[in-house]
């Protein structure tokens, strides 16, 4: 199994992780340079974290998201991310969204914070809702693919590093893939980042909905 499972990282996860191995310190930059506009992610994303709750993220990273939302552990495909998640104190796991290595029915909620980056999003939902306890929650955000940043990095796709493979949805086609992967009821969303990236100079209001922030959080109960 433990030989099957690395073949499968690497034939369906490598590329798309493959910047995060060698620019690390050009993601953690990303951060600094746009600190209001991570911030507002952060309260949309809070709207939706349960309280005294058991969770994850997947696709932790460095732990930029996972600190300030209080959230102790998650999986993460590259080696570097990894050792500065740990260096900072939380519990990070070798693995990739589409193969977790955990239970069934083991946590109260699952969060993504992007899903552009995923070998299969269709894949990764399912198995967050395997891991779901009954009632728990998928937490997904992302930046819609017809909003004004979603546009931005769609034109600029060839000259950034990070977003050369990266694959944006529309909130429908989020839906719909959550539809496939067992989730039934209508999700919960949350929007911010009303204006375009260069321009957000401090926190950007969280709205309920979706369709006029450029991030949308949306959350979805098994």
């Amino acid at each position: 199994m433990k030989i099957k499972f690395l073949a499968y990282k690497t034939n369906a996860a490598m590329i798309e992780t493959a910047p995060f191995e060698t620019h690390v310190e050009r993601y953690e930059t990303w951060f600094d340079r746009h600190k209001y506009a991570f911030e507002s992610e952060i309260l949309a994303l809070t709207e939706h974290i349960p309280d005294a709750s058991h969770g994850i993220q997947v696709g932790l990273g460095t732990g930029k998201y996972a600190l300030p939302l209080n959230i102790k552990e998650g999986v993460e495909p590259s080696q570097p991310m990894r050792r500065i998640a740990r260096d900072r104190g939380l519990e990070v796991v070798d693995g990739v969204a589409e193969s977790l290595p955990y239970k069934d029915m083991l946590f109260d909620f699952v969060l993504f914070v992007t899903i552009c980056h995923l070998a299969s999003s269709r894949k990764a939902f399912k198995e967050a809702h395997r891991v779901l306890k009954k009632g728990g929650s998928m937490i997904v955000g992302f930046i819609d693919r017809n909003s004004e940043i979603g546009l931005s990095y769609e034109s600029r796709r060839a000259e950034n590093i990070f977003y050369h493979t990266a694959k944006f949805h529309t909130p429908e086609k989020v839906i719909a893939l959550a539809r496939t992967a067992g989730f039934k009821q209508t999700p919960k969303s949350t929007q911010t980042l009303f204006r375009p990236l260069e321009q957000i100079t401090d926190i950007e209001p969280i709205k309920e909905g979706h369709g006029e922030g450029s991030y949308v959080v949306m959350e979805f109960v098994k």
